[in-house]
């Protein structure tokens, strides 16, 4: 055991105190049933596998075998210098529980998904980290366990709809509107709303006044740069007393507040729901580093990052990086792969003139960009910017009195089906893609066949590989031939992808963008990059957040 002041350390609570307080006598803790016997983590006051209330604290053996991997390039905490790897070990007792550790004391070349390894203690003040080392008396390599929903079933476990009357029907999208977008424009990400809001209302051919709800994602976040301040800020600004409002940051991004405000009109709580989503994070960090905002400093860190920023796990890009390795082991998936869709947003983005990064970019240029965390590099990531995107949603019955012809709401997919802690979810696609995905196929006549445009989320190039498989629009574990040369995602291929940039080059709108896009092509709105005969797209939302997706269809 050994101590390094200054790391960054979970919030030690009376429930978990037992975990982070294991190292003192040398021995690994983990809660456990006394009626199934699984192992349960994150500690909770019932099993999920069984939903009995009669759990404990056991000690285990400590060992298990690496089930995911990063090798960090990029991110720095106090303390923890890069290079360093962040893991996931399946613990023997019970592979099912993962645990989001560092992998330390090993040669980074040679690290294996499925090796053995043990566990060892790192002490900081009052809590002992448990770290993980290649195991000293065992070093054959192990299969990894399998999921407990495999990829290609899930639908099977999806529900039936309830009524075959669908509030999808009762609403559309009416207005889009979009801010000015850029690196770090120095402007207040409320005047950058209003921009988006006022564009949105006037596309649709109504007023403020008419406006009768409200509804973002995910509310607060000023502080981060994540947002203008929610529905709080907006109608403080504008004084549009709303009928009905909703904000959040628990629902699947933009597209959860935009479904939400569907179920508002098809339910008569509103006419028109003004649905927005703002990013400032580039000037926020600016003013970071000019000394005219503070950087948080200090304190505890609580809630589920509680279990993984103290290993390093700073960014949703550790957990997805470590999700694509295995999709890489399993399925031979290659960095090739995940490059054809870089290099496709990257050409799209060439055709749109608001577009933070239209340089051209060949294979050569992504695979020797600067690592990032494998096996992500530079363009591998979204490009934060500053921006505001906004969408009206109004009943269907208004349709004949809006300025264009609406865009209708084929169906929607939103069942949670996988675990929603990041580390105990789906082994090999995004988190909550595949219950969503094959949601959404019960909920309407048509066919991936069927789909003209597909804007797909794509925090990460990985993120569109797992749409992609998750939707249909190849096999699981296809998608390294259905995306091999580029050709099946091009403007002009089967199935054209992220027709404006996407988020690695458009700019990081956190899926409203998506929205935006699909809505434009779908009206036949896009300009240079229009897809020919665009009658029916499909867009996701949601990036290890719950995810959710629309199937969404011209009116013209």
């Amino acid at each position: 055991m050994t101590e390094t002041p200054g790391r960054v350390l979970p919030l030690v609570l009376p429930e978990t105190e037992f975990y982070w307080t294991s190292g003192e006598d040398g021995h690994l803790r983990v809660q456990s049933c006394l009626s199934c016997d699984s192992l349960i983590h994150p500690p909770k006051p019932i099993c999920p596998a069984c939903r009995s209330v009669r759990t404990d604290r056991r000690v285990v053996s400590g060992k298990g075998i690496l089930f995911g991997y990063t090798v960090n390039e990029r991110f720095e905490l106090p303390g923890l210098r890069p290079p360093y790897v962040v893991a996931e070990v399946a613990l023997d007792e019970d592979p099912r529980v993962r645990l989001t550790t560092l992998l330390v004391d090993c040669d980074r070349g040679a690290i294996e998904l499925g090796m053995p390894v043990e566990v060892l203690f790192e002490r900081h003040e009052d809590v002992w980290l448990p770290l993980f080392r290649p195991s000293e008396s065992d070093t054959e390599r192990r299969d990894l366990p399998d999921d407990e929903i495999a990829p290609a079933e899930y639908a099977r476990h999806v529900r039936p709809m309830v009524t075959t009357d669908k509030f999808e029907d009762k609403a559309v999208i009416s207005g889009i509107g979009a801010s000015e977008i850029g690196r770090r424009l120095m402007r207040d990400p409320l005047a950058l709303t209003i921009e988006a809001c006022e564009r949105a209302v006037a596309d649709a051919g109504l007023t403020f006044d008419d406006i009768d709800g409200l509804s973002t994602y995910p509310a607060g976040g000023v502080e981060t740069g994540h947002s203008e301040g929610g529905v709080t800020a907006l109608e403080s600004a504008l004084r549009i007393r709303p009928t009905w409002y909703n904000g959040g940051g628990e629902t699947f991004g933009p597209g959860g507040s935009v479904i939400a405000a569907m179920m508002a009109v098809a339910t008569g709580l509103a006419r028109h729901v003004l649905c927005f989503r703002t990013v400032w994070q580039s000037t926020h960090e600016e003013l970071q580093r000019q000394g005219r905002l503070p950087v948080p400093s200090g304190g505890r860190v609580a809630g589920l990052m509680g279990w993984s920023l103290p290993f390093g796990a700073v960014s949703a890009a550790h957990t997805l990086a470590q999700t694509a390795h295995r999709h890489f082991h399993k399925y031979g998936t290659t960095r090739e792969t995940l490059g054809w869709i870089a290099l496709n947003q990257r050409a799209n983005a060439a055709l749109n003139p608001t577009a933070v990064y239209r340089k051209p970019m060949t294979m050569e240029d992504y695979l020797s960009a600067r690592t990032i965390t494998t096996p992500f590099g530079l363009y591998d990531c979204d490009v934060p910017c500053d921006a505001s995107i906004a969408v009206v949603v109004s009943a269907a019955d208004t349709a004949g009195d809006l300025a264009k012809p609406p865009v209708r709401v084929e169906a929607v997919g939103t069942q949670l089906l996988e675990k929603i802690d990041w580390d105990q979810s789906t082994s090999t696609h995004e988190p909550q893609v595949l219950g969503p995905a094959a949601h959404l196929w019960t909920r309407t006549d048509l066919r991936p066949s069927d789909v003209d445009i597909a804007q797909l989320y794509d925090g990460f190039t990985f993120n569109c590989v797992s749409w992609i498989e998750a939707l249909g629009f190849c096999g699981i574990g296809e998608a390294k031939d259905f995306l091999d040369g580029g050709h099946n995602i091009a403007r002009d291929g089967l199935l054209p992808l992220n027709t404006h940039g996407g988020q690695l080059s458009h700019g990081r709108t956190h899926g409203m963008g998506l929205i935006h896009e699909a809505v434009a092509q779908l009206r036949g709105e896009a300009g240079d990059r229009q897809v020919s005969d665009a009658r029916v797209g499909v867009v996701s939302s949601g990036g290890l957040t719950p995810s959710g997706v629309m199937l969404l269809r011209a009116d013209r």
